[in-house]
């Protein structure tokens, strides 16, 4: 309710925000995103793990626990992605979200898509699910459509409206749900070029794609025992579709990208840093240029 009625501000005075504005609330919806993560049934042992405050309230208190935070740079991407179209607006083509949770976690990424097609930043938002739960909780098809629909069905107007758009950018094309088996099985990311060229190809299309979550950020580094400071560029070895922009909450012994000396003063403070899931990350990384 309270993520959908923020939404419902913002569209009713998009037409007058100035680029700084449109940025920072880029960036919130971007952190609430972000934050979503923390709403997994595999971290609680499928114990109750809901949302009980507006997480629109939750970000500053949290700021200080986004250990790497690049979101300036997606921002940044994306603004320079936008092209003039026949409306006279400029929009980025594409951004595609790879999911990872249902339930809380994928109202925030559906509000961030909304807001990212309302706002004019981009044209066409493709989600990536799975065929079926890789672990507990992960968004597949008929999690989607079911999600879409409760929202639509919901006793609260903000929520209702945002349902009903929702279900009309699926019907327009605006957004697209894909799932495809490369998801579900044992490769790293690094190996998607070779085994599964087509969905490679089809994240090549993108202006920018967001990788949501833990499984996805273990994928992405190949699950590898790196050093902490190791670059997020290296870790990837060659996974460069287009540019690509993790968004995670950590629940796994694995973490890169950080200063030097970062990791030992968590460990002293907080021993379980990168398991709990109370310490995040936005990393972003863009190919280089042939």
């Amino acid at each position: 309710m309270a993520l959908c009625t923020y939404l419902g501000d913002i569209q009713r005075s998009m037409e007058k925000l100035s680029e700084n504005q449109l940025s920072e609330y880029f960036n919130k919806l971007l952190q609430v995103s972000l934050w979503g993560n923390k709403c997994d049934l595999s971290i609680s042992a499928g114990q109750d793990n809901s949302q009980k405050t507006s997480p629109i309230d939750s970000l500053n208190s949290l700021q200080s626990f986004i250990l790497v935070d690049d979101s300036n740079m997606v921002w940044l991407t994306l603004n320079s992605s936008r092209r003039l179209e026949g409306t006279g607006k400029k929009t980025a083509d594409r951004v595609d979200i790879v999911l990872d949770n249902a339930g809380f976690e994928l109202v925030t990424d559906l509000v961030l898509a909304d807001f990212l097609v309302s706002s004019g930043l981009a044209r066409q938002i493709h989600f990536h699910g799975k065929c079926f739960p890789w672990f507990v909780s992960d968004v597949t098809a008929k999690d989607f459509q079911w999600t879409i629909r409760q929202t639509m069905a919901a006793n609260h107007k903000w929520m209702c409206k945002s349902g009903f758009r929702w279900q009309s950018y699926l019907k327009e094309g605006v957004w697209c749900y894909h799932d495809h088996p490369f998801w579900t099985q044992p490769h790293e990311f690094c190996d998607m070029a070779a085994e599964a060229p087509d969905l490679y190809a089809t994240l090549q299309e993108a202006d920018l794609v967001l990788f949501k979550g833990d499984l996805n950020y273990r994928k992405l580094t190949g699950d590898r025992d790196w050093g902490h400071t190791v670059d997020f560029c290296a870790a990837l070895r060659g996974f460069e579709p287009a540019p690509l922009c993790s968004l995670r909450t950590l629940k796994a012994n694995i973490q890169v990208g950080l200063q030097p000396g970062q990791a030992e003063k968590l460990t002293s403070q907080d021993p379980s840093w990168m398991t709990n899931g109370n310490y995040a990350v936005i990393q972003f990384h863009i190919p280089k240029l042939e």
